[in-house]
């Protein structure tokens, strides 16, 4: 437990900061709102992140002391900043047509109309996401996989997966078929945002497989 002290620290920080909020925005019971929302996201963040820590420890054995300690620093800077403080402020921006700071005042002090502008683009960021994540599934369920837990679907599964770019063609299938639910006026803003988070995605592996040949020539 001792390696986790800094991390209840902070946690019991982040409950205080989030009941302050609460409290001078809603009183006592915005203030238990504000604690029961702050506490399931922690715990959806917790149990989500255990798949992530394996997959990382199993990728960390093998990498030497510098490369472990750049992973265990910048990446995860990265990862927990970035993606989950940064990131969603930027989206909002860019599809909102808003400034950083203005969208950070928006959700701080004034979250009916920051929700108003966020919904109003729900289809594009929607699109970005969904595809994003859509080709991490894609990309396991065709990979080959040592433990099945369903053999006969997960084996010809991987048959498809040895085809190359099928999780692409897959993806690009499925947003179509988006494009075409979608009203006219958010069609072209869905299949923009729906190739950018394909491209992002392609853009992770191209670092990743580049960051890999490194470690495997050094």
């Amino acid at each position: 437990m001792r390696h986790f002290y800094l991390d209840f620290i902070f946690t019991a920080i982040a409950l205080a900061v989030a009941a302050w909020w609460g409290y001078s925005h809603g009183g006592m019971g915005g203030m238990i709102a504000t604690l029961s929302i702050t506490a399931i996201l922690a715990v959806m963040e917790i149990s989500l992140s255990f798949d992530n820590a394996v997959v990382n420890a199993s990728v960390l054995k093998g990498w030497d002391e510098f490369w472990k300690k750049i992973f265990l620093t910048v990446g995860i800077l990265i990862a927990v900043f970035g993606m989950r403080l940064v990131f969603p402020i930027v989206i909002v921006a860019v599809t909102a047509d808003l400034g950083m700071m203005e969208v950070i005042n928006l959700a701080l002090y004034n979250p009916e109309e920051y929700s108003a502008r966020l919904m109003a683009h729900h289809a594009e960021i929607s699109a970005f996401g969904g595809i994003f994540l859509l080709l991490v599934f894609l990309n396991f369920i065709f990979d080959e996989k040592e433990v099945l837990w369903f053999h006969w679907l997960e084996s010809r599964l991987a048959k498809l997966g040895k085809v190359d770019a099928m999780s692409v063609f897959v993806a690009l299938i499925i947003l179509m078929i988006a494009v075409s639910w979608a009203s006219t006026e958010q069609a072209s803003a869905v299949l923009i945002a729906g190739v950018w988070g394909i491209l992002v995605y392609l853009g992770v592996q191209v670092v990743s497989g580049m960051l890999e040949g490194d470690l495997e020539e050094g």
